[in-house]
């Protein structure tokens, strides 16, 4: 079986606008979630969010902006700096494909084309507007982008797109359909339409005179997540492509985990089993046994249920070396960015491997008593030298489970 690396990585986030900023960012513990400022806010319940951090069209052409939905922006962004990082690959565009997701598309595009025929008309509805709601936007763009012809795919599983984006992209290589793929996900539903709704079912964070501190996985405090947005992006490539050009490598992709809860449309299996299946398949795929794993970038979004189900899942997987293993949540400082987190996630989980430091979780003040595993506090976590893999675990409304393994590479 053919073995696939990451050889870059691209991501616009509300932490930074590109992967330096947003590590970094990371790695500090800085909050990218604020107050929302536009008037509408005001009559909402939640009045928190974590916007991205530079606004796209600060770092995009006005013109190529106008015609795309703000994930489709936030995509391209992202897709431009991977391809940059990974040494812009020369490769036959019959060999390259993409895997770009997003869990909602162009919902914001959608509503503001529905207020704008409302007050005005028809004949005021833009050109552009489908191609700016399809959910397979994102990808179609990047595909575009790079002349991509091996296959352009987007991938549909709310919060945990992005990440079967990414193992999507995995099988492409490994089936030989392709040499290099551009994969990730991006998402933009900063409105108060997804914000009205995602409150009215309580699966948001009411911090709103705290908002750097409403994010708080695994906290007794934790009242739901905080909706973000952004981008996230990865080049893979097959192995021996990779070497024979001279690629710098991050490490390896080693395997992939997929399935489902079978449970609630938006609650996780309150004990976790779909999510430790999802592990146990992604370790099997990898070929690896847990003993080497020592890190894990949580999917731990904020929610009462699903923080304490996935930590049982990670205790039923890993066993008693679950003890030596130390877990991350990005989202404590990101925010949940739906259909990008995973792809966020995996571009932090990769950055862990390749400088072998995992980034503190924050907001962390009062554990959850269920939570009885190691988690990075208050700065960043050494992790060990020689052979050792990171899990990455994504979920979403609808019991689906994505878990990935990245090993380091030597």
């Amino acid at each position: 079986m053919r073995k696939v690396v990451v050889t870059g990585l691209g991501a616009t986030t509300p932490v930074g606008g590109d992967v330096a900023t947003t590590w970094s960012g990371l790695l500090a513990g800085k909050s990218g979630v604020r107050r929302l400022t536009e008037e509408w806010a005001e009559q909402l319940p939640v009045q928190i969010a974590a916007p991205a951090a530079v606004e796209p069209t600060e770092v995009m052409d006005r013109v190529e902006a106008r015609k795309l939905d703000r994930s489709e922006q936030m995509a391209l962004i992202a897709a431009r700096e991977a391809w940059r990082d990974a040494g812009a690959p020369e490769v036959d565009r019959d060999r390259l494909g993409v895997a770009v997701a997003s869990g909602i598309g162009g919902a914001v595009t959608l509503l503001n084309a529905w207020d704008a025929m409302k007050e005005k008309g028809p004949r005021r509805v833009s050109p552009h507007t489908i191609p700016a709601i399809m959910p397979n936007g994102p990808a179609a763009w990047v595909g575009l982008e790079f002349g991509a012809r091996a296959g352009v795919h987007a991938t549909v599983s709310a919060c945990a797109s992005s990440n079967e984006a990414i193992a999507y992209g995995m099988e492409m290589i490994r089936s030989g359909r392709a040499d290099v793929v551009v994969a990730g996900g991006a998402e933009a539903v900063i409105h108060p339409l997804p914000i009205a709704a995602f409150a009215a079912m309580m699966a948001l964070s009411k911090r709103n005179d705290e908002p750097e501190r409403a994010s708080r996985p695994w906290d007794k405090g934790r009242d739901g997540f905080v909706l973000g947005e952004g981008a996230a992006v990865v080049v893979l490539e097959a192995e021996e492509h990779a070497r024979a050009r001279g690629a710098r490598i991050y490490c390896e992709l080693a395997g992939a985990g997929m399935s489902a809860d079978g449970h609630h449309i938006a609650q996780p299996e309150p004990e976790g089993r779909g999510a430790a299946r999802a592990m146990r398949f992604a370790l099997a795929d990898a070929g690896l046994t847990p003993d080497l794993i020592a890190h894990v970038n949580a999917h731990a979004t904020s929610t009462p249920q699903g923080d304490v189900a996935e930590v049982k899942a990670i205790r039923a997987v890993l066993g008693e070396h679950a003890d030596n293993v130390v877990l991350t949540s990005t989202k404590s400082m990101t925010g949940h960015l739906l259909g990008a987190a995973g792809a966020l996630e995996a571009v932090a989980t990769i950055l862990a491997v390749y400088e072998q430091v995992a980034p503190p979780t924050i907001n962390l003040d009062d554990p959850d008593d269920e939570v009885d595993l190691t988690i990075a506090r208050g700065e960043p976590y050494k992790l060990p030298d020689g052979d050792f893999a990171a899990l990455n675990n994504s979920f979403g409304f609808g019991g689906h489970n994505i878990a990935l393994v990245f090993r380091r590479y030597a």
